[in-house]
């Protein structure tokens, strides 16, 4: 069975699915014991990861009586050193997002402290485990992953004995907390961890993954050997652990990415277009060189059966592939358009180019930019912008003492600002004026202008700190007024989920609550990725190729950013400026396609389209002489002999070449 390659149960759900199974099944637990005069002993994690679990629990206690006067409560970890009334900690955390919503006692409360001097600590680890014991032991323990495959804070090398104890924090790990410490430099080097043994004892576990991010180290940890390098192979053990995926976690899955090498599958068109990409780079070979002994040698006779041999099928999917290619020519002309922006530089960094061809296109854009990204400003950059306002004034002569006292107060309060301390609201605001001045010279670099940005600022993203607030009903509000306004027929929107902090999950979350009450026609939904990472070519229904000239423009409204080149408050695992990614992946596109066989372009920007949440129809290249299935044929007027070996010319011929500039078409 496809299922075949996982040594531990796995449930693939959608995000807020997610949130509502476990919350369910949390409630559950505690009622069964309510019932039973006994106390539910709940093992709890922290992170972005389970907020939606405790959202839905809140809900619950609220709305539904769910009673935790009874739960007793043990958390996996907190960081060393570290005080309970830090913003970073975790005791803040479980008390902010779960603990002072509900009736829990405080005594049944159980967190590692971080407070504690170091020779008092291994003391405290002990009582934490005779806690655990005196408690009866944990029914459910809520866990999530971090990339080096750690549960709770157990790095690689942690043993399957190990119990509750304080160790040092791998380098990965603390590059993944650096965004919440304001930088790599302020996070703890240690933390004080429930062990793997610990973990193991709980009678049911449950852990959760979701984004793109962490799906690698999903298929290590699911479908790996067991190994002290990656904790979280240890769950295969337990008689009672379920890991719950969204779609992105569980993309590196082999029953998700290759199924059709652990069983059968029912082939839809998605799916043999990415089996024969798959088989092209399996083989090194492009499409249309592709024959039958691939086919059957990689697990795909099934495949190859319904079409009788590989030229027909290699048409069909070439075929399929040469029409996602989209110049400008082939662009949305004089349409209604909003893009939505989750930070004031998102814009041009994954869609400069197609952003750039639209302008071109006589299209009427609006770019909602929907946070301020005033957190990801370094204060360096205020204070040179104080430095220029004092400038200003003398040069101007504005001298009734007011520049001078509001800078004097924001550079005390700069240099006394403790690391990851919340801004005072006079910095936050200049912070999210350098933000709003860049957005807009960015925009301008394509000849757009500033009536054409919009600042939303939504209330979410409002808390001076990384870990953000849920999304309300006024950020919807903001949304729906915009759309209402402008009455888009294409809307743009970030469609990734590996940002480190989450906003472009919450920002789509935003746009999808607005869309739901919006009373136009609904519009076409272009989803766009960050500066992570790409929509693969299998995936993509839209392909633009940039010539060199439009890339080196897309990268210049990039340069506009100066408050995130050379060193951006949040890069992730990547070093790199965002120029230098958004170059490496619109590039590597282009050498994908390339590989395929298409025809070469310089480069390529990449885009999921739906409309009303369903897959948007794209044209395609007739295949009715190629002995494909009837309900897989086109009806266009493009030439069928592609599927018989020869390489076309690329849609749109001279007039595309032209037009894109970087364009070269072999063969």
């Amino acid at each position: 069975m496809a299922q075949s390659r996982e040594r531990v149960p796995v449930q693939i759900l959608e995000h807020d699915q997610i949130a509502s199974t476990l919350a369910a099944r949390i409630a559950q637990i505690i009622r069964t014991a309510n019932s039973e005069g006994r106390a539910a002993v709940l093992g709890l994690a922290t992170g972005s990861t389970p907020i939606g679990i405790y959202r839905q629990l809140i809900r619950m206690h609220r709305e539904e009586g769910l009673d935790f006067s009874n739960v007793v409560t043990f958390n996996l970890d907190e960081y060393y050193p570290m005080a309970p009334d830090s913003i970073h900690s975790y005791h803040r955390y479980m008390w902010e997002n779960l603990f002072e919503h509900i009736n829990i006692p405080r005594e049944n409360v159980h967190l590692p402290r971080g407070d504690l001097p170091r020779d008092q600590v291994e003391a405290h680890c002990e009582g934490y485990e005779q806690a655990i014991r005196d408690a009866g032991g944990i029914d459910f323990q809520l866990l999530g992953i971090g990339k080096t495959g750690h549960i709770g804070f157990n790095e690689p090398g942690s043993g399957v004995e190990s119990r509750t104890r304080l160790l040092p924090l791998d380098t990965v790990t603390r590059r993944d907390a650096a965004a919440d410490f304001f930088g790599e430099d302020n996070v703890p080097t240690e933390a004080i961890t429930m062990g793997v043994a610990s973990i193991l004892d709980a009678r049911e576990i449950a852990l959760i993954a979701t984004g793109e991010h962490k799906a690698r180290v999903i298929r290590r940890a699911v479908e790996g050997e067991p190994d002290p390098d990656v904790a979280a192979t240890y769950l295969q053990s337990h008689p009672d652990a379920t890991f719950y995926l969204d779609p992105a976690a569980a993309a590196e899955l082999t029953r998700v990415k290759t199924p059709w090498v652990v069983g059968e599958v029912r082939w839809s068109r998605e799916l043999e277009i990415r089996a024969v990409i798959w088989l092209s780079q399996a083989t090194g070979k492009s499409i249309l060189k592709l024959d039958n002994y691939d086919y059957r040698e990689h697990h795909l006779s099934s495949l190859l059966a319904r079409y009788g041999s590989a030229g027909p099928l290699n048409g069909e999917v070439f075929n399929a592939l040469i029409s996602k290619i989209r110049g400008k020519s082939k662009l949305p002309e004089s349409k209604r358009i909003v893009v939505f922006s989750p930070h004031p530089d998102d814009d041009v960094i994954s869609m400069g180019g197609i952003l750039n061809k639209l302008h071109q296109n006589h299209n009427d854009i609006v770019v909602a930019y929907q946070t301020s990204g005033n957190i990801a400003v370094f204060d360096h950059e205020v204070r040179r912008y104080l430095d220029f306002l004092r400038r200003f004034g003398r040069d101007f002569d504005l001298g009734d003492g007011r520049i001078e006292t509001l800078t004097g107060q924001i550079e005390d309060f700069l240099n006394n600002k403790h690391p990851g301390q919340v801004d005072i609201p006079e910095v936050q605001r200049i912070k999210q004026r350098i933000r709003e001045a860049e957005a807009v010279s960015g925009i301008e670099t394509f000849g757009m202008n500033v009536e054409q940005a919009c600042f939303l600022n939504l209330p979410f993203y409002q808390t001076g700190k990384v870990r953000k607030d849920a999304i309300g009903p006024r950020d919807v509000e903001i949304t729906l007024k915009l759309l209402e306004e402008h009455r888009p027929e294409l809307v743009f929107v970030a469609g990734d989920l590996s940002d480190p902090h989450g906003t472009h999950r919450m920002c789509l979350e935003a746009v999808e609550a607005a869309l739901e009450q919006y009373s136009g026609p609904v519009p076409e939904l272009w989803y766009y990725r960050g500066a992570w990472q790409e929509w693969p070519v299998s995936e993509a229904d839209v392909l633009v190729p940039l010539s060199e000239d439009e890339l080196r423009l897309k990268i210049l409204a990039i340069y506009k950013h100066q408050s995130q080149k050379d060193k951006a408050p949040f890069p992730g695992q990547d070093d790199r400026e965002f120029w230098e990614r958004v170059e490496e992946r619109n590039t590597g596109t282009a050498r994908i396609v390339d590989a395929l066989g298409l025809p070469e372009y310089f480069a390529m920007e990449a885009y999921v389209v739906r409309r009303g949440g369903q897959p948007v129809e794209v044209e395609t290249v007739s295949t009715s002489a190629l002995g494909a299935p009837p309900s897989m044929r086109r009806s266009t007027d493009r030439p069928s002999g592609v599927g018989m070996g020869s390489r076309p010319e690329p849609e749109g011929g001279s007039d595309e070449v032209g037009e894109i500039g970087g364009q070269t078409v072999r063969g």
